[in-house]
Parts: C-alpha cells; sequence; structure tokens
C-alpha cells in the first residue's frame, strides 16, 4: 500500500538551480523547500513508474488497474499470487481465445486446476451438394477440470469463465473430475 513517506528528499531540489542571487534569500530558500516537499513525492512515483508496470512489483491495490490495461479482469477474491499469474500470462492468453489450448490456460490461471478440452476435432462434408451433414449440427465441447478428491471447486464461476473464453457459438458443459 502506498502512502505519505515522512522526510522524503527530493532528488533535485530547487533551491539548487536558482541563480546564486536568490540562494542566499531566507523566503526563497523556505518556498523552495517547501516546494521540494509536495514535488518529492511525484518525483520518487515517476521515478517508480516501471515497478508499477511490472506485474512482479506493482502494488496489490493496482493489480486491477494494471489488469484493465491488459483489457482483463481479475477477481478480487482471488489470491494475490493468482492474480499476478494471470496477468504474466495475458499476451499468451489473448493470443489464443477462444482455442482448444486458450481455454486450458485461462482456466489453469484462474482457478490453479488442470483442464482438458474433449472435443471431436471432426469436420463434416459430403461429396454431394445440399446433402445434409452427418454429426451433429451444433459445435460442442467438453471441459473437464481435475481437481483433488477433497478439493472445492466453484463450478457456477467456472461455468462463466469458460463462457466468456468460448466461440460464441460452440455449446459447452464443464465436468469436474474429483480423484
Amino acid at each position: 500500500m502506498r502512502g505519505h513517506v515522512a522526510d522524503l528528499a527530493s532528488p533535485h531540489p530547487i533551491a539548487r538551480t536558482l541563480p546564486g542571487l536568490y540562494q542566499d534569500e531566507s523566503f526563497v530558500e523556505r518556498f523552495c523547500a517547501a516546494l521540494d516537499e509536495v514535488l518529492a513525492p511525484v518525483v520518487a512515483t515517476l521515478d517508480s513508474w516501471p515497478s508499477y508496470l511490472d506485474v512482479a512489483t506493482t502494488p496489490e491495490d493496482l493489480l486491477p488497474w494494471l489488469a484493465a490495461w491488459t483489457g482483463m479482469t481479475v477477481d478480487p477474491g482471488q489470491p494475490r499470487g493468482r492474480q499476478r499469474l494471470l496477468l504474466r500470462q495475458a499476451a499468451a492468453l489473448h493470443g489464443s481465445q477462444g482455442t482448444r489450448r486458450g481455454i486450458e490456460m485461462a482456466v489453469e490461471a484462474v482457478f490453479g486446476l488442470r483442464a482438458e478440452v474433449r472435443e471431436t476435432g471432426a469436420a463434416a462434408w459430403s461429396m454431394e451438394a445440399d446433402a445434409p451433414l452427418p454429426g451433429e449440427p451444433q459445435q460442442a465441447f467438453v471441459l473437464q477440470v481435475f481437481a483433488a478428491a477433497d478439493q472445492a471447486v466453484d463450478e457456477e464461476r467456472l461455468d462463466l469463465v469458460v463462457e466468456g473464453l468460448k466461440p460464441a457459438h460452440v455449446v459447452h458443459r464443464v465436468e469436474v473430475v474429483h480423484g
């Protein structure tokens, strides 16, 4: 958490940059010291800017802000380590969004559980024009999530996450395998 840092010194005191004529004036010295005190936190924040943009070092309360920059949403109820892992993988997750691997990676990043998408992978075609295609008309997959025997899994939340990741026209079903 950030807050006031007592006696934070400015790395570039304003009084030292003034012409010699003004440096010996008591009022100018006090005025510049007051400005230094006001500007020191701003300078310190700007000097620390790269650490605010680094997933490993950003303060915990800025994780949702950093997630918004990457187009992600983090659940504040998740452990901070899991939030950081999700943000670390943001580029890879966006690059594979809607794919089998993307869904598996996202479930692992969000829930910490191994997941496997089961689909036929088949393509339907016919030698005759306008002939009915074999198989199911609706594309679908089953997501198997593997959890420990005594591990509770929020299946409703898991279903919502998968709903947001998969292509809109594909039907899915979630199976939690305890073992």
